[in-house]
């Protein structure tokens, strides 16, 4: 049979084809069958976390700063423990990258602070001498969107079976509670208030004070969570 493929190249090319064709099929297709299985510990964002990250995406910070450590020693050297992808089970969408203008930050939460953060989106070249990212001041003064990040948490967790409102660890209480808007909006302004205590910057403070989350707030309170 072989012998016979050889003396005729298209018969032998279509049989090439086939052959991948049903090996690919073969190894791709479980693939689309499995879920991605978060890693113990793994909970969604929170309500000011998932507006911070909205912030992060809305003024391209993914451009310059991927979040994916690879599994190598001058990576795992640089940004600590390579990434998992049960890490990323509850990110839509996903901010891998590959675009290293910046550091890539997705443990940034494990060695910057909010204080750091706070200096680095006013003027980056006070915190990093040479940088060349530019300043973020409007984040200090534009007010974060915190119904469209409730909105979405609100759609992942009908559409996706995201685990707001769940006990994911079994100690009993829930993990990251969602509930109405009015306790969703609560809740993230008390935990803009914790931020906002470690921030220098008074209109900030005022801001949360009156009820209002600077976006600076919540990008900062995502950045935390990046661990």
């Amino acid at each position: 049979m072989f012998h016979w493929l050889e003396q005729r190249p298209f018969f032998f090319a279509v049989a090439v084809f086939l052959v991948v064709a049903f090996a690919g099929i073969i190894e791709i297709i479980p693939d689309f069958a499995k879920q991605s299985k978060p890693v113990v510990g793994t909970k969604p964002y929170t309500i000011l976390e998932l507006t911070g990250r909205h912030v992060y995406i809305k003024d391209s910070c993914n451009a310059c700063h991927s979040q994916l450590i690879r599994p190598f020693k001058s990576e795992t050297d640089r940004y600590g423990m390579y990434s998992l992808s049960g890490e990323y089970a509850y990110d839509r969408p996903f901010l891998w990258g590959s675009k290293r203008t910046g550091p890539d930050l997705w443990r940034v939460g494990n060695y910057r602070t909010t204080d750091w953060h706070e200096n680095h989106m006013w003027d980056p070249k006070s915190v990093v001498p040479g940088s060349i990212m530019p300043a973020y001041k409007h984040h200090f003064t534009n007010i974060a969107d915190v119904e469209t990040a409730y909105a979405e948490a609100y759609t992942v967790k009908a559409v996706f079976n995201t685990p707001y409102d769940v006990d994911i660890n079994g100690d009993g209480s829930v993990d990251v509670p969602l509930g109405t808007w009015e306790e969703a909006k609560a809740r993230a302004l008390e935990e803009a208030r914790a931020i906002a205590a470690d921030m220098k910057n008074q209109s900030v403070k005022d801001a949360v004070a009156r009820g209002e989350i600077p976006e600076i707030v919540a990008l900062i309170a995502y950045m935390n969570s990046l661990k």
